[in-house]
């Protein structure tokens, strides 16, 4: 393994600890040795790069989230190991920041250590992405926006317009990309379009809203969560720096977070857009949507089933629409539901974990009323 510590800096003067806290808990990088990566479990660390937003990079944010997060108790069946690793300064180009994101994300995912990684603007998403290229992994990513944050390729990356420099890498990595809570007023046509023309995935704020279950299959399927905490009501962040009068619900973002974390796939995280100077909220928010995601991974099934599926319910349905049998699969273990997608070429080694599509009960039952799950046709045609 490649010595990450070089591109952190410690955790400066922390409370007092408390007893059985978190602070006890997380194995954390102050004065004294780099901890030691032994163990799986989850790394968090920050990195305040602003310099793609014109206006955040004027100011200099505080990161109080790790006093909030310390003084917090673990979950009953905790068992994993937590890293604090520090933080990650800007370096003297915003590429130089990217390389150590990248190369410590990589190092990481290695070692089967989830980064959680505390920015930062959004486009700090395509450091974590560029990271699977040199797993030489197709991902999937999955966005917490109110928007889509496009942009122009021909123009810088920015906060806000990232992601066509994403799509337009080569080689393409991604093999799906999904939004969820998105806001139609903040959104064009053509975004829109361009998602249905590549068979992304949207899931608007107002499904969400009405059921936030709706999420979890998305998060189950995804590589890469990216959250933007500009997709939360600013209400509920009670911080200037925010301003969107709807959004997400505070106790919703845990919920979105603790689906993260429980989804076996899953091998990366970040939480973009944190501006906060002493805004007890927004800090005391940020920490505990680490807190869920950890409660999540401390409660994994381990039943992504890639593989053999002898421990899975199979379940048979004949679509007359496309004249063949669709294959679910019911876990003995947690009673989720996945759906195969059959691939339709000889070369399929580099999409086996994109054949089995996490869904729900409804999407089975969509299928025994003859309609084709939409899941499966998005899925179908990027095969083809």
């Amino acid at each position: 393994m490649k010595d990450i510590s070089l591109y952190f800096q410690p955790v400066g003067n922390t409370e007092e600890k408390i007893e059985d806290s978190l602070h006890t808990y997380i194995n954390i990088y102050q004065e004294e040795e780099f901890p030691t990566l032994d163990k799986k479990g989850v790394a968090i660390f920050h990195v305040p790069e602003y310099r793609n937003d014109t206006h955040a990079k004027e100011k200099r944010y505080k990161n109080e989230f790790r006093n909030k997060l310390y003084r917090l108790f673990s979950g009953s069946n905790w068992e994993h190991t937590i890293y604090d690793l520090g933080n990650i300064a800007p370096g003297k180009h915003i590429n130089d920041t990217f390389h150590a994101i990248e190369t410590v994300c990589e190092e990481l995912i290695k070692k089967e250590i989830i980064p959680i990684v505390v920015g930062g603007t959004h486009d700090l998403t395509n450091a974590i992405y560029n990271t699977y290229g040199k797993l030489e992994q197709l991902v999937n990513l999955t966005v917490v926006d109110h928007k889509i944050d496009l942009g122009d390729a021909n123009q810088q990356v920015k906060s806000d317009g990232w992601l066509s420099h994403l799509l337009l890498q080569k080689p393409c990595y991604l093999f799906n990309f999904a939004n969820i809570g998105l806001q139609g007023h903040y959104t064009s046509k053509n975004s829109l379009k361009l998602f249905e023309e590549l068979y992304f995935d949207v899931t608007r704020l107002g499904d969400i809203s009405s059921n936030i279950t709706l999420a979890e299959p998305q998060l189950r399927n995804t590589d890469l969560l990216s959250f933007d905490l500009n997709s939360i009501r600013a209400s509920d962040l009670q911080n200037e720096n925010y301003s969107s009068p709807n959004g997400v619900f505070a106790h919703e973002a845990c919920q979105i977070m603790r689906y993260a974390g429980i989804s076996d796939k899953l091998t990366s995280v970040g939480v973009f857009n944190y501006f906060s100077e002493n805004h007890q909220v927004t800090d005391e928010l940020l920490a505990q949507l680490i807190w869920y995601f950890n409660e999540g991974y401390a409660n994994r099934k381990g039943d992504f089933p890639i593989g053999s599926k002898k421990s899975y319910t199979k379940y048979r349905v004949f679509l007359e629409e496309l004249n063949e049998e669709i294959l679910f699969y019911k876990s003995d273990k947690s009673s989720r539901w996945w759906i195969e997608v059959p691939y339709p070429g000889t070369s399929k080694s580099k999409f086996l974990r994109h054949q089995m599509v996490p869904c729900d009960y409804n999407t089975y039952q969509e299928a025994m009323k003859g309609e084709i799950p939409d899941v499966w046709w998005k899925t179908y045609q990027k095969f083809v």
